[in-house]
């Protein structure tokens, strides 16, 4: 009877885990659904209040949707933002689940993720406003170009437009705050090379050609531009 008892001991502790464990397990699976039916209503609450503060309107004209939808999605960025409002709450509700299971580890993970979602949040925001910002100021420098008669605005224009939002995605980047600068670094030797680049090719290539956009760009001594 002894030897029974003995072998039975080790069931009877697994079945004792096992018993104090499922009502845990339930608590996480309940806490896993109710975390889904709140990001879903958070997504749908997001989305709708993004619309009617017409946010769809202002990254239509910063051509952030013309963008997207050019990659092949037909989500617009309000889309977006409603889906990373839902894996923000998600990730809350693994996070809690796991959390009650025990499971520190992957509650730590879980946590390093959700705090990132914020810092991806914020450099979508500057994305946003600064290709708006940065097709304002290229329209402001062509229509400025025009009213000065100056025939290459357009060009200007992209120029200005283009150099704002390479400043935009830099900022962006860094607020990510991804590869301990590494993508700020690289980003700045690949920007500063192409500048380099263009500034030899036009120096020494296109001497004439830069002697003749300043002549047209700004008038002689006797307030004519030349032709």
């Amino acid at each position: 009877m002894q030897n029974i008892d003995v072998m039975l001991e080790p069931l009877r502790a697994l079945l004792a885990q096992v018993g104090a464990f499922t009502p845990r397990l339930f608590l996480a699976a309940a806490l896993l659904l109710g975390g889904w039916l709140l990001a879903k209503a958070f997504r749908f609450s997001v989305v709708k209040a993004l619309r009617a503060l017409n946010f769809h309107v202002l990254t239509e004209r910063a051509g952030i949707d013309g963008f997207l939808q050019q990659g092949g999605t037909e989500k617009d960025t309000t889309e977006i933002f409603g889906w990373i409002a839902y894996v923000l709450v998600i990730l809350a509700s693994l996070i809690v689940a796991f959390n009650s299971l025990g499971l520190t580890q992957v509650t730590d993970l879980l946590g390093r993720v959700l705090l990132f979602v914020p810092r991806l949040l914020v450099a979508l925001l500057v994305l946003v406003f600064g290709s708006y910002f940065a097709r304002f100021a290229g329209h402001a420098v062509q229509s400025y170009c025009r009213s000065a008669e100056i025939s290459d605005g357009e060009l200007l224009g992209r120029f200005m437009q283009y150099g704002v939002m390479a400043f935009v995605v830099l900022l962006a980047v860094d607020h990510l705050d991804i590869g301990g600068g590494l993508i700020q670094q690289t980003f700045l030797i690949l920007l500063g090379g192409v500048v380099v680049a263009l500034a030899l090719a036009f120096g020494i290539g296109g001497r004439d050609r830069a002697a003749a956009l300043i002549a047209r760009w700004f008038p002689d001594e006797h307030g004519d531009r030349l032709p």
